[in-house]
């Protein structure tokens, strides 16, 4: 009979010892904001988070995120380059999620959250519906929709909207802009190349919620808000793994000063041609020549293909293009005639060059225009140098 009721009692315990997140009453259930420090791969310097779900009887516990994308997927680098970025929605055990980033030398933090458990409840179907193959996919910007933006939305929704109050109401502390300048200056020839391609979209007004589209200043506003019924959000928090990398600065690098030192040390050889006509000079010119008007001339296409064929609104309707613009290749066979002392300037390249230096002054002059929004001062510092100098040497060609 002992044996009987033994075995009777393992039996019962089975179930118990099988539940987790799934059937898990809500009680049992604790919802953490798992966020993942920025890591040393240009595409992991804005961080990653996740949401996660444990079961405090059967310590289960899952990390749902948003983040998922292959590069070996078909078609990937193309549909990037439009900016039809199919990502999706993934979730795997709390354990291999922070062992991954931990040995990646990246800080994980796990802020525990008050959801009552009808709240709960309602998150956990949201998330057991979303992670179906056919819910699980969605077309993913940086901004406006990515891992972040996704569980921010999931949490607000589950919480009745207490988000959405308190982060709308709190201005933001940087632009898209310049978070993205401050995150990326560890590569800085992709921070110069994202911050020339970026339109005046990357430079609105923010407020927390817009700027919350990082993990870490989701991380940071969570700290600060009180839901409706007067409890923190934050229950508690905890460190899972130090952070082991150089962290990002705390503010975006000034790039003003250092575009406009490299614009006028290019700008130099460029206007010599004004002052001597030695061969030294001319050969320093030709080569100075090519390398700017090849330079805005190629940037200037890749900001119209943008702008007429992709969906990367955060580059439509770009200042720059009035200093960085395809007409600079029409400029090339003059600046090329003019390595020789008879070298001459047609009335067509002329014409260009008085039009492509009356744009660069507009785009400095725009700046005084009340609610111009675009920052692009650095580009404009970089290119209105050159463009002058190229002006008084060719203009005082023959023609």
């Amino acid at each position: 009979m002992r044996h009987f009721l033994i075995a009777l009692l393992l039996l019962c315990l089975v179930p118990a010892a099988r539940a987790g997140i799934a059937d898990a009453p809500a009680a049992h259930l604790e919802v953490s904001l798992l966020t993942y420090g920025p890591g040393a791969i240009y595409w992991e310097r804005f961080g990653h988070d996740a949401i996660e779900l444990k079961d405090t009887v059967s310590g289960e516990a899952v990390a749902f995120n948003y983040g998922v994308f292959d590069f070996d997927e078909s078609g990937f680098f193309v549909n990037f380059a439009r900016g039809r970025m199919s990502y999706r929605m993934d979730a795997e055990s709390t354990e291999s999620d922070v062992s991954f980033y931990s040995g990646e030398g990246r800080k994980v933090t796990r802020q525990r959250l008050n959801l009552d458990d009808a709240q709960k409840t309602k998150l956990r179907h949201f998330l057991f519906w979303n992670i179906q193959p056919e819910n699980a996919r969605y077309n993913y910007d940086y901004y406006a929709d990515n891992c972040t933006t996704r569980v921010r939305d999931a949490l607000n929704d589950a919480l009745d909207g207490a988000l959405g109050p308190p982060l709308h109401e709190r201005t933001g502390g940087m632009t898209y802009r310049e978070q993205t300048a401050r995150l990326m200056s560890n590569a800085p020839a992709l921070m110069l190349a994202m911050d020339l391609g970026l339109g005046p979209y990357a430079d609105q007004p923010m407020n927390a919620w817009k700027e919350s589209f990082l993990p870490m200043v989701l991380e940071d506003e969570f700290r600060t808000i009180k839901l409706p019924n007067g409890q923190p959000l934050v229950q508690d928090e905890q460190v899972l793994a130090p952070n082991r990398l150089d962290p990002p600065p705390e503010q975006a690098p000034d790039l003003r000063w250092p575009l406009l030192l490299a614009g006028l040390l290019l700008a130099v050889p460029l206007i010599l041609p004004a002052f001597t006509r030695s061969r030294a000079a001319r050969i320093a010119f030709v080569t100075a020549g090519t390398v700017f008007t090849v330079f805005t001339g190629i940037a200037g296409v890749v900001m119209i293909l943008l702008w007429a064929v992709t969906l990367h609104h955060s580059a439509w309707a770009n200042a720059n293009l009035l200093l960085y613009q395809p007409l600079a290749f029409l400029l090339l066979p003059a600046i090329w005639r003019m390595r020789r002392v008879d070298g001459r300037v047609g009335s067509f390249a002329r014409r260009i060059l008085l039009l492509s230096v009356a744009a660069a002054v507009i785009a400095l002059l725009a700046h005084l225009i009340p609610g111009f929004i675009q920052r692009n001062m650095p580009w404009i510092l970089f290119a209105l140098p050159g463009w002058l100098a190229l002006f008084v040497s060719m203009r005082r060609e023959p023609a």
